[in-house]
């Protein structure tokens, strides 16, 4: 079954790069293509072939209308669409904002497109990918709120509160890293299908839906 892709990219070069690599990728189906938030907006509007959208990739700087909204706009209608920032901005400010406007994963447009494709099948898997750089700054953040936000670690013992096993702490310890799955995969010598599971299971434990809220859960309750 085909993944239902939707770019809402304004630069029509890197638009048009999107939609020969996935009219080349058998996994991926791009249902639509805008060029700016109104146009996908309208298209919710409008009944369109808006529910059939499966995954988003969206673009921060557009017309009219930042990426950031509309990503906070479209989650608000289409909860169980993911929305993947895809960007070549790396600022702390914008990561965190389209986060905590829904986004559920957020790369940066110097991805490899071979990498691109392995980061939304792992979104398609119930991932939520981050380049490198990003999980490093989503880390570094949680790092300095943490102690503000929940004063002391809890010192009762994380992992065991929590019903991890040893094998769900090396791959949490990994996403702590920024590691992708490939990398955590070879890192662990087991398949990215494997690492898949185990983040499934770690996610369903910690009670959190995506590698931002993993990591921080992980340490601010003393975790890892």
């Amino acid at each position: 079954m085909s993944i239902h892709v939707v770019t809402i990219e304004d630069d029509p070069q890197y638009r048009s790069s999107l939609e020969l690599l996935f009219s080349r990728t058998g996994d991926f189906e791009l249902v639509d293509s805008f060029g700016s938030p109104a146009a996908a907006l309208a298209c919710l509007d409008n009944g369109g072939s808006a529910p059939g959208w499966d995954l988003v990739l969206m673009d921060v700087d557009l017309p009219g209308m930042n990426g950031i909204d509309c990503t906070r706009r479209i989650k608000q209608r289409l909860p169980d669409t993911a929305v993947v920032v895809l960007t070549v901005f790396e600022e702390r400010a914008t990561i965190i904002k389209a986060i905590c406007a829904g986004a559920d994963g957020y790369l940066l447009k110097r991805t490899s497109a071979a990498e691109l494709l392995t980061q939304l099948r792992a979104i398609a898997m119930g991932g939520a990918p981050l380049s490198a750089g990003v999980a490093r700054t989503v880390l570094d953040l949680v790092r300095r709120i943490g102690p503000v936000a929940t004063g002391e670690p809890d010192q009762s013992g994380g992992a065991d509160r929590f019903a991890l096993t040893d094998r769900e702490l090396d791959v949490l310890r990994c996403l702590v890293e920024g590691m992708s799955y490939k990398r955590t995969a070879h890192q662990l010598g087991i398949s990215i299908d494997t690492v898949r599971g185990y983040i499934r299971s770690v996610y369903s434990k910690l009670q959190v839906h995506n590698v931002a809220e993993a990591v921080s859960r992980a340490l601010r309750e003393g975790i890892v």
